[in-house]
């Protein structure tokens, strides 16, 4: 029985980079992937398939044009899924392609199987072949991903009815589209098939979208998606779906009812945990496969055993993930850490985008924080006026006390980039002063930050 000091079982994000870390350490570092090839979720279904969907979309469509040529603008007049699966496939090889490298780099060993726990110490491996072996551990992590939900109540079909999964097997573009589920995975495939002029249905039970999300930011963004044609139904739960044969058929509990060519289930996600064996180590995840874990160690009720990645939870996020990877590996062999950063970003890849760092106006609010808020549009930049760039803004939130600032929360082009100014002067805990008195480059988008920041300033005051 081969014997390593880290097992890793998945290789997406959190994995990748618990096992580049635990090999430069000089750790003996094995990889197990139940996929055909490296790269987990997050290359294969998840974030880079869906950014790149999106990132051709919006080259295709001509979208971010239409604010000088009219809505009715397009790039190339008719573009099919070729067109976009073409792409897609050549961006997951070069992926797979730069991870294989790293590993072999690295001296890291990888293999294509399903892992089950037999104890505490060892698991067993299961190729595609039904071949077994055993392999030996000091630590493991599990960074298995996650899979959609998919209820027993929806009739999946792979004809009318799609997870989102599924939805990237398809093999031309709907006439139609209902997405059940305005979480981050709906609402980007709702905006990016919206984008190609594809009619959108939109509906979530709760009151409102992205709960985590500034509320300013989600109704202009709502505002965005019901001024391009999209229809939104928030506030009722789905009483039934059905497969027809010429559509798919939802029945809203408040008696209303969508048809469409095809229909996208995208209501949350489970642990991909039920193949591993976990009920023999003693280890139970949630009633959606989610396992606990120390907040700041990453481990699991096993202290050798850690868990990362979307498996643990929110924020679910491949960024996060690949430092909670990180940290967990060197936390297994004793390397100190620095204390977590005070704030992340979260990025949302729809159309338009939407990011946000730190506190929304809800949580400081809440905190009984005395504060003031700088709006810049982004039209009233020379950027985005060269752009065409007709809609979205930067939102910055300063404590009035300490002039720091709380938040930054961005809707529109270039969100999930823009957003790590505010990123850094949130952790550096810098203040408004900081775009008052610092030159940006002009035209940029980025001038927004000055602009937001000259606004909050004139209503503080110099301090």
């Amino acid at each position: 029985m081969d014997q390593f000091d880290m097992l890793v079982i998945g290789s997406g994000p959190s994995g990748r980079r618990a096992a580049v870390q635990a090999a430069k350490l000089g750790k003996s570092v094995l990889v197990v992937d139940k996929g055909r090839r490296l790269g987990g979720v997050s290359v294969h279904t998840g974030t880079i398939p869906s950014k790149t969907i999106r990132e051709t979309v919006m080259n295709l469509s001509g979208f971010r044009e239409r604010g000088f040529y009219g809505r009715g603008y397009r790039v190339k007049q008719d573009i099919s899924v070729h067109d976009i699966v073409d792409r897609l496939h050549k961006t997951l090889d070069h992926e797979v392609e730069v991870l294989q490298h790293q590993f072999m780099r690295n001296m890291v060993r990888s293999l294509a199987a399903t892992a089950r726990f037999l104890d505490p110490r060892r698991v067993e491996l299961t190729t595609d072949k039904e071949e077994r072996s055993e392999v030996g551990f000091d630590y493991a992590l599990i960074a298995v991903g996650t899979k959609p939900y998919r209820p027993e109540s929806v009739p999946f079909d792979r004809k009318r009815i799609f997870d989102s999964d599924e939805i990237l097997e398809l093999e031309r573009l709907p006439r139609s589209l209902t997405v059940i589920g305005g979480g981050v995975i709906g609402v980007e495939y709702a905006t990016i098939f919206s984008a190609l002029d594809v009619p959108v249905t939109l509906v979530e039970p709760r009151n409102s979208i992205l709960d985590f999300v500034d509320r300013e930011i989600v109704d202009d963004f709502i505002h965005q998606m019901r001024d391009r044609g999209m229809t939104v139904r928030l506030g009722s739960a789905v009483k039934d779906i059905v497969s027809k044969p010429d559509c798919a058929e939802v029945t809203l509990a408040d008696g209303r009812v969508v048809r469409s060519e095809i229909l996208l289930y995208a209501a949350g996600r489970t642990g991909n945990v039920a193949s591993l064996g976990l009920d023999t180590i003693g280890i139970e995840p949630d009633n959606r496969g989610r396992l606990k874990v120390d907040a700041h160690t990453l481990q699991t009720a096993i202290p050798h055993i850690y868990a990362a990645g979307d498996v643990i939870g929110f924020p679910s996020l491949a960024s996060t993930s690949m430092e909670q990877g990180r940290v967990a590996a060197c936390h297994a062999f004793g390397l100190p850490l620095p204390p977590a950063p005070e704030a992340f970003p979260y990025g949302i890849y729809a159309v338009p985008e939407i990011s946000t760092v730190g506190l929304s106006e809800e949580e400081v609010r809440a905190s009984g924080i005395a504060y003031e808020c700088g709006v810049a549009r982004f039209r009233e930049t020379s950027r985005g006026h060269i752009m065409g760039v007709n809609s979205g803004f930067l939102k910055l939130i300063f404590a009035i006390g300490n002039r720091r600032l709380l938040g930054a929360h961005i809707v529109g082009e270039g969100a999930t980039e823009l957003i790590h100014i505010g990123q850094a002067v949130i952790n550096l805990k810098g203040t408004v002063d900081f775009f008052v008195e610092n030159t940006f480059n002009y035209p940029t988008l980025a001038e927004a930050y000055k602009i937001a920041g000259l606004d909050a300033w004139n209503r503080m005051g110099r301090g």
